[in-house]
């Protein structure tokens, strides 16, 4: 008989965003005659800009002749786009070789797949709260046991709050891979250069690695803030880093993304000796993915050209501005507000003590408008709620304004 991977029943309920789809739909059904405005799911409304749209014609029109047909790619991408995303990162001050990319159709699939070339045993660090993704993986691979309060065994939980100015302290046990996100979703909070150096540090002290999900850096507004952890002295031999097209080209139905390997990174083998990440990596996807289709790739690179990066900054700019109105309306009614400076997520304290689906509940029920609640994202999450500036802006006024006249 065949048997399934019992970690699976390990997991918590559903997935976050789904169990949301289930709530709205029914409520949806039930009021036919309501507006209902999402501003939950980080999914973006504007469409693409059109010096992308040109060069995918331009790539589908070569897909349909004889003399510039193009079947299987390079799995870890075409020359194309992985030399403009290398002198992106140099842009930055950071030193990433074209050979160190890896192109794929997302940072969720990459951030999920990654734990797969590192042994079962490896003690694992996330923050809390957190993208629900780096614990669910974990948990399919057998890394932890069974949930109890929130939280699963065999996993370092490390505190990102207010409290600790969403600056999470060093683990008090060793811990040998760790998820940092920066800035971070949810909370929208941006590590400093000085937080950055403090997890380098450690991480060479211990032999570990840091993954690194900078899938929002596009949005860093403030000058002086780190966008590469490769930014840092020394991150080279104990980082993986993931970028993402999704929120800042609005590729998330188009599907585009990169990792960097270093190939200064080692990890230790059964015997003791070192291995090379970027070998491994690279051998796990030439076995399992067939790359990025090549009008897609095509699509990225414009991305890198002056006319596309000039289009891209106005649809980011676009979502800044909403992430102000939605922070600023806020704070006017007396809510307590962080993020949405340097992230398109803003994490809001709920009133008067009131859990997060409880305030999802009155938010939807009262005023009809979707958001996120905390506790999806961790215990730690739990009292507060996630709103996205990924919204068409005069739903985004209007949002706000029910939320500051309308919700009790």
């Amino acid at each position: 008989m065949a048997k399934i991977n019992s970690n699976y029943q390990k997991l918590q309920a559903g997935y976050l965003f789904p169990e949301i789809g289930k709530r709205v739909r029914a409520y949806v059904a039930e009021h036919p005659d309501k507006k209902v405005i999402r501003l939950g799911i980080g999914d973006v409304v504007l469409p693409l800009p059109a010096p992308i749209l040109d060069a995918m014609r331009a790539a589908v029109e070569e897909m349909g002749k004889v003399e510039t047909f193009k079947g299987y790619g390079p799995e870890q991408g075409y020359d194309f786009l992985l030399n403009p995303i290398s002198a992106h990162f140099k842009s930055q001050g950071a030193e990433v070789a074209p050979d160190e990319i890896f192109v794929s159709d997302g940072s969720k699939c990459d951030t999920a797949n990654i734990q797969e070339i590192f042994d079962v045993d490896n003690v694992i660090a996330v923050t809390d709260p957190v993208y629900p993704v780096y614990v669910d993986t974990n948990v399919m691979a057998g890394r932890t046991t069974e949930a109890a309060g929130g939280r699963y065994g065999k996993l370092v939980y490390m505190p990102t709050t207010a409290e600790n100015g969403f600056d999470p302290e060093l683990p008090k046990v060793k811990t040998d891979i760790i998820y940092l996100c920066s800035p971070n979703n949810p909370t929208g909070a941006v590590m400093s250069r000085a937080s950055l150096e403090k997890w380098v540090k450690y991480a060479k002290a211990n032999e570990a690695i840091i993954l690194f999900d900078a899938a929002y850096e596009a949005f860093i507004t403030e000058p002086g803030l780190v966008r590469s952890i490769y930014e840092i002295p020394g991150a080279r031999e104990v980082a993986i880093e993931f970028r993402s097209l999704s929120k800042t080209a609005g590729f998330t139905g188009t599907r585009c993304a990169y990792t960097v390997v270093p190939k200064d990174l080692k990890a230790r083998n059964a015997a003791g000796d070192f291995a090379s990440v970027h070998a491994l990596w690279n051998r796990r996807q030439t076995t399992k993915f067939n790359g990025v289709s090549y009008p897609i790739q095509k699509a990225a690179a414009a991305i890198f050209t002056p006319e596309g990066a000039k289009a891209v900054k106005a649809n980011v700019d676009y979502y800044m501005e909403n992430a102000r109105i939605i922070r600023e309306g806020l704070k006017s009614a007396d809510y307590t507000v962080y993020g949405g400076v340097n992230a398109p997520y803003i994490w809001l304290k709920t009133p008067q003590g009131m859990s997060s689906w409880d305030f999802f509940d009155n938010l939807l029920s009262q005023v009809q408008v979707v958001g996120t609640p905390g506790s999806g994202f961790g215990s730690c999450g739990e009292g507060y709620f996630r709103l996205s500036a990924f919204g068409i802006r005069e739903n985004v006024i209007e949002a706000v304004e029910r939320i500051r006249t309308r919700l009790k």
